[in-house]
């Protein structure tokens, strides 16, 4: 406890209780002070950033004799319950720069869910891609504040009040370029700091591995060791309890550790489902940037851009035939203009207005559908975790009966449908009813902004499902 004691005056106070509060003292033979540790990964971390204080706190209060061992309690592999531990020497005291190097071959590394055998710290693979970067991302009035707040954030990381920094929007309109742009420029900025991007999906696999291997500590252990973390589509983490557990013990120890995380989801905090409140809580710590479907400007931009990369000259009538015609997000753009260059190349034909309309309509063709009713009926619902029979009864909740006006506000807005067929899609309801409801709509609409975010939000839905 004399030793905790000096150190606790010697570090901060958020370094001693990461580090220094889950050591138990486990004996003391003459000299000889042995100390529990949770893994070997703390035994690493000691060993190479504490040596010299936990040196002279042991000379100081054992005498110049004085020595340290470590105690590690590792969880048994072979499917027992009761869990062994290992001995490991202290550290000599000997230090040749600003970290320590290790002076024993601990044998059994931390396990690196990256699968890098023998991890340091400098070992980490960012798992970038150096593709992505600021001066390929078209900024455009679409996504002007998300990009503006990426260079921030790259500029001084988990310095900025833009920590966590949320950036969200549908699908294909830039949120993984845009974050992993953000990593690249901080890798080139500041080479000694580690930058980590993993999905959703792929960090929840880790875990689960990590649990099947009794190496949970490790896991959480190696993601707090990160600069700046970026995961992707957050929204997938909904309805996983363990894994939404462990991830905010992570995002807590980076957060109060000055580390910078970046979040991609398809929505904002306050429409996201399926997450604990004390994880939407702290997602609104920082700021959330919306990344919008881009305007015509923005995707004559994008193609232009594109072409320039690749070296590719078009008739400038090809390229806005293009931009006009697609329109719902950034990766269906690019990838008909990709189509436009393999049909010119594979014919052997020069591109021209002729040959765009018949790429172009091969290429959306599984996306031309209309907007049904039934359509705007399931989305909406969804959108409000509601069943769709709800809207045909006869119910008066508050809930239900605002989904039946948005959905008829929509049936009124995007289909040809009369206002009686409309009504008859609703139960039976007359004309003057859907009159009501879209009146309802867009008087609230003007009035109250939580509600029109609601039928913005709707409203990019069924474009993207139906454009």
């Amino acid at each position: 406890m004399q030793c905790l004691s000096i150190i606790k005056d010697n570090i901060s106070l958020q370094s001693f209780k990461t580090w220094f509060e889950p050591i138990v003292p486990s004996k003391m033979a003459g000299d000889v002070l042995t100390i529990q540790v949770p893994s070997q990964f703390f035994y690493e971390w000691l060993e190479e950033h504490y040596v010299n204080l936990l040196h002279k706190t042991i000379k100081r209060v054992l005498g110049h004799s004085g020595r340290l061992e470590y105690s590690v309690v590792m969880e048994h592999h072979q499917g027992e319950a009761r869990p062994y531990t290992i001995q490991m020497p202290g550290g000599t005291g000997k230090q040749s720069g600003p970290e320590v190097q290790m002076p024993v071959n601990i044998g059994q590394s931390i396990k690196n869910p990256f699968v890098i055998p023998g991890l340091k710290k400098v070992q980490v693979d960012s798992q970038l891609n150096a593709r992505y970067r600021f001066d390929s991302f078209v900024e455009g009035d679409c996504n002007r504040l998300a990009r503006s707040a990426g260079l921030a954030v790259a500029a001084k990381p988990g310095a900025t009040s833009f920590n966590p920094l949320m950036l969200y929007g549908g699908t294909g309109l830039g949120k993984t370029h845009l974050a992993q742009a953000i990593g690249n420029q901080v890798r080139q900025l500041f080479p000694n700091k580690t930058v980590l991007y993993v999905s959703s999906e792929r960090f929840t696999q880790q875990f689960v591995d990590a649990l099947k291997s009794h190496s949970a500590n490790d896991f959480v252990h190696f993601y707090q060791m990160m600069d700046v973390l970026i995961l992707d589509d957050v929204h997938n983490l909904a309805n996983k309890e363990k894994t939404q557990d462990v991830f905010f013990h992570i995002f807590n120890h980076l957060h109060q550790n000055g580390k910078q995380l970046i979040l991609t989801s398809d929505r904002p905090p306050k429409d996201l489902r399926g997450l604990e409140d004390r994880l939407l809580s702290r997602f609104k710590w920082g700021l959330s940037a919306d990344l919008q479907m881009p305007d015509f400007e923005t995707r004559l931009a994008i193609l232009q851009s594109k072409m320039y990369a690749d070296g590719i000259e078009l008739p400038a009538e090809v390229v806005e035939f293009i931009a006009h015609n697609i329109h719902s997000n950034v990766r269906e753009l690019e990838g008909a203009l990709t189509s436009l260059i393999a049909y010119t190349t594979l014919s052997n034909r020069q591109a021209d207005l002729e040959l765009a309309r018949t790429v172009i309509k091969n290429f959306t063709r599984h996306t031309q559908t209309e907007v049904s009713i039934d359509s705007i009926q399931t989305m909406v619902c969804e959108y409000f975790d509601l069943p769709v029979d709800l809207l045909r009864a006869t119910t008066r909740k508050r809930e239900v009966v605002q989904a039946r006006q948005i959905s008829m506000y929509f049936a009124k807005k995007l289909t040809k449908h009369s206002l009686k067929a409309i009504g008859d899609y609703f139960g039976g309801r007359d004309h003057s009813t859907v009159i009501h409801s879209c009146q309802t709509v867009e008087d609230l609409m003007e009035t109250d902004r939580r509600f029109k975010g609601f039928v913005d939000d709707i409203l990019k839905k069924i474009k993207t499902t139906t454009v």
